[in-house]
């Protein structure tokens, strides 16, 4: 059990140590530009290369995404009255409980522990946050300084979405030529994820770490708990009990410090969550695959 739980996180502490010592060699890297570069072309590819060529249950998919919905619900009941009840910005707080880093950490975790099956649902999982972050955690951040949600129209992850739900619900693949480029395009999104994941720790500064400490408990801790209610409550097994309990119980997302900071909505703080979250998951993802796997 050892052995195969290292085989799962060796690969994303490796390139996650890339990102780490590249930036504190002081080396010229863009973590919002590769974020972007990811989420508008690596992350579509991805999920077409990938729904586009497995074979999934289209209901394991269905319950996989619902759970997503419910696991966010929740999340954010939490991260509502949480912050208020501490006398904190809620606005600050509550992305950070509902959006987690299904992306970076939470996609190969789930694609090393379960295969093509497992990373096929992450991708169910991460597509509904995905779809939700930009419009919510532009609005929570910013107000009405954010503007509107045609920004959401402009996201190529939303058609990429549209269209492997299609090429699921009808059961086609893709033409050989094509599937060969949105694979081969796709690949880089998984090392490019983590290696940012890396520079974003050690550029990111810990502010309030008690603070810090509670919220990353409440989102680790918390999400796990949701979690296993959502996943009794669909009577979900197997892969797709696996991912959803590994997704719900990921660190907080990048993505929530930097609308935080675009904003002004107490960036220290919220990078405060992402720095000491992640470096927590690195104990409890593995003590999780522990128990999932056992």
């Amino acid at each position: 059990m050892i052995t195969e739980i290292t085989a799962i996180m060796a690969p994303v502490l490796t390139c996650a140590a890339i990102g780490f010592f590249w930036a504190r060699q002081g080396h010229a890297f863009d973590p919002e530009f590769v974020s972007r570069l990811v989420l508008n072309v690596g992350a579509p590819a991805l999920m077409l290369s990938v729904l586009g060529s497995v074979n999934i249950d289209p209901q394991a998919f269905r319950q996989t995404a619902l759970a997503c919905v419910l696991v966010a619900l929740l999340m954010g009941v939490m991260g509502f009255l949480v912050p208020r009840a501490c006398g904190h910005d809620v606005r600050a707080y509550l992305p950070s409980f509902v959006f987690p880093n299904v992306g970076n950490m939470g996609l190969p975790v789930c694609m090393l522990a379960f295969g093509q099956e497992g990373l096929a649902l992450a991708l169910a999982f991460f597509m509904v946050l995905s779809v939700a972050h930009f419009p919510a955690g532009i609005l929570l951040a910013g107000g009405r300084r954010a503007g509107g949600l045609l920004g959401l129209l402009k996201m190529p992850i939303l058609y990429a979405i549209a269209l492997a739900l299609i090429l699921l619900w009808q059961d086609w693949r893709l033409p050989a030529a094509l599937q060969n480029v949105v694979q081969l395009i796709g690949g880089m999104t998984i090392p490019l994820m983590l290696i940012t994941l890396g520079v974003s720790l050690q550029r990111l500064q810990v502010g309030q770490w008690r603070t810090a400490l509670l919220y990353s408990l409440l989102r680790i801790g918390g999400g796990l708990v949701v979690g296993l209610v959502v996943v009794s409550l669909l009577d979900l097994q197997g892969a797709a009990r696996g991912v959803v309990l590994i997704q719900a119980s990921m660190p907080v997302a990048v993505f929530n410090y930097l609308f935080a900071e675009r904003f002004g909505r107490q960036p220290e703080a919220v990078a405060g969550t992402v720095v000491m979250s992640t470096l927590m998951s690195f104990a409890t993802v593995p003590a999780l695959l522990w128990w999932l796997l056992a």
